[in-house]
């Protein structure tokens, strides 16, 4: 049976950037960009033209942030995507190799920041579950300092873009996707919850950190866009979205609480 046409539209390094530019994407700004390569098209280059692309839009003054989150660097016990059997868990804490800002790769955060995360010139930050890479003039300031005991936090990469003006692109991402919304999480009553990871050295720690998660973004996001400006266009097939990070933490710390209450206490992390 012949394999059917590839589907369209077709996009190229160019189109991604003219239509970043007709979205309103500036030449010298900050993005932090959540993305899926899927939603574009048949894009001529994959991912490699889409980060082209990004930058071409953005500039040499411009720096493009992606998240290069690794959740496998996780306790084996929380693990359900797939689980494994519980007798495995403690040799899987014994020889999991720790977190290398260099080498580790992203898991589900898409193949763009995979391919970020080894350009040239790409800086990563040191938190091992929840880095973000950054390529551009600003990369230093925005991934340095990240605390490991501060997964999205005050002293993580978000704060730094918030800090600076930093806009969110959503690039045929959902809000789900939008981890701008977890900075507000830090500022507001939240649990806190145990995560266990391969410590730098060898062997394995366990940090107390606030708990994160992304349910009801989505219907966050919704009200956001509602009530908040967001540009909005289209890059190739996807639906692009663009708003400053500051805006989006600000709503989503008034947000959360009268939508999503979470009590204080202390949880276990399968809670």
């Amino acid at each position: 049976m012949p394999t059917p046409p590839a589907t369209g539209p077709l996009v190229t390094r160019d189109t991604v950037a003219a239509q970043l530019r007709l979205l309103g994407v500036e030449s010298g700004e900050i993005l932090l960009a959540h993305s899926s390569l899927s939603s574009l098209g048949w894009v001529n280059g994959g991912a490699v033209a889409v980060v082209q692309g990004v930058l071409d839009a953005l500039g040499p003054r411009g720096t493009l942030v992606v998240p290069t989150q690794t959740g496998d660097q996780s306790d084996p016990a929380v693990w359900a995507n797939p689980p494994v059997p519980e007798e495995w868990w403690g040799h899987i804490r014994a020889t999991m190799p720790p977190y290398d800002p260099l080498i580790t790769p992203t898991r589900g955060v898409g193949v763009v920041p995979e391919t970020l995360r080894t350009w040239p010139g790409a800086l990563r930050s040191a938190h091992p579950q929840t880095s973000f890479a950054a390529v551009g003039p600003q990369a230093l300031e925005i991934t340095e300092g990240h605390a490991p005991d501060c997964r999205l936090g005050e002293r993580s990469p978000l704060a730094r873009l918030e800090e600076r003006g930093a806009r969110v692109l959503l690039l045929g991402a959902g809000y789900d996707a939008c981890t701008s919304f977890h900075l507000a999480e830090y500022r507001i009553p939240a649990p806190r919850v145990e995560v266990g990871r391969p410590a730098p050295g060898g062997g394995w720690e366990t940090v107390v950190e606030v708990s994160i998660t992304s349910d009801r973004f989505d219907e966050l996001g919704h009200d956001f866009e509602r009530d908040r400006p967001v540009l909005r266009g289209k890059v190739g097939a996807a639906a692009a979205r663009l708003f400053p990070v500051a805006d989006a933490v600000a709503y989503a710390e008034r947000w959360l609480p009268l939508h999503r209450p979470r009590a204080q206490e202390f949880r276990h992390p399968r809670a």
